[in-house]
């Protein structure tokens, strides 16, 4: 089991920056043997998207094509701890931010909410134009 606790959400203004973290916790084998992590968002209404993902091995990163250039996610094995700065934020970001994680190799990519079997409560995040 994996317990992941997201913080760093709030208001800001178009063009503003905010920095996310998540903090993964559990059994020492179900930390080092996660093999992704991700984040997500949710606006009202809409359906949970993936915004990044970061993978153990290799460390390779995906982006969505709506924030690549803006947003970078980073992972600090020795914390635990998932990143993600977002920077020239846009009102269109606001919305409910996941993080995600999953032990199960596969195909390196962006995934879907299906891919990842342990979650966040979530972090606020509202960009006012």
């Amino acid at each position: 089991q994996v317990q992941l606790v997201e913080s760093g959400g709030g208001s800001v203004q178009a063009g503003g920056s905010l920095r996310l973290s998540c903090a993964a916790s559990g059994y020492t084998y179900s930390i080092y043997s996660i093999y992704c992590m991700g984040w997500f968002r949710q606006a009202p209404g809409k359906e949970r998207e993936g915004v990044a993902t970061i993978y153990t091995v290799g460390g390779s990163t995906y982006y969505a094509d709506s924030v690549k250039g803006r947003f970078t996610i980073s992972r600090d094995n020795v914390q635990n701890t998932l990143y993600l700065q977002m920077n020239s934020l846009k009102p269109e970001d606001t919305a409910m931010y996941y993080c995600a994680a999953d032990h199960r190799v596969r195909p390196n990519a962006l995934g879907s909410v299906d891919d990842f079997a342990y979650w966040g409560q979530g972090t606020q995040v509202t960009v006012s134009s």
